[in-house]
């Protein structure tokens, strides 16, 4: 079917390749400029009808460039993929378990192991800076986050 266009068609159309436009649009537009050539032609004659097609293509390129800018680029929606990155029904039923569970073994540690550990851990505090607010040497804050980890990575073991 391709082998019975006129070699214009060819030239337009990679005229408009080589100003960014993909195949598939090129064609549209090259078949636009067409369609419009012939209603041009009914109502007037045409002197360079070749020059025509090109200049009317190249102003369709432009045309839907600004429209594109302006408002978009516009989709079919069997274009769009959509992901749904939300955790699957199990992934939050297995948290909830989980943080039922660490809840437990934050619970067995003593209650200054416990404040030591979350200050760290939850409120972001350095060591020193636990240290002074409790008191407490920098080896005594260190000592206590690490026996409340061991114990916690111990409860949670298989979980």
């Amino acid at each position: 079917m391709l082998k019975n266009l006129p070699p214009v068609f060819f030239r337009i159309r990679a005229a408009l390749m080589r100003s960014g436009r993909s195949s598939h649009d090129a064609d549209d537009l090259v078949q636009e400029a067409w369609v419009r050539l012939a209603c041009y032609e009914g109502e007037q004659v045409v002197a360079k009808p070749e020059a025509f097609m090109m200049r009317t293509a190249l102003n369709l390129s432009i045309d839907a460039h600004r429209s594109s800018v302006c408002h978009g680029e516009q989709l079919m929606v069997e274009d769009v993929v959509l992901l749904d990155t939300a955790p699957g029904t199990e992934a939050i039923v297995l948290a909830r378990e989980r943080m039922a569970r660490l809840s437990l073994g934050l619970g067995r540690l003593t209650d200054k192991t416990r404040g030591i550990f979350l200050s760290h851990r939850v409120d972001g505090l350095t060591y020193q800076e636990i240290a002074q607010n409790r008191g407490l040497s920098i080896s005594t804050v260190e000592k206590h986050v690490a026996k409340a980890t061991l114990q916690l990575t111990s409860w949670m073991e298989g979980w």
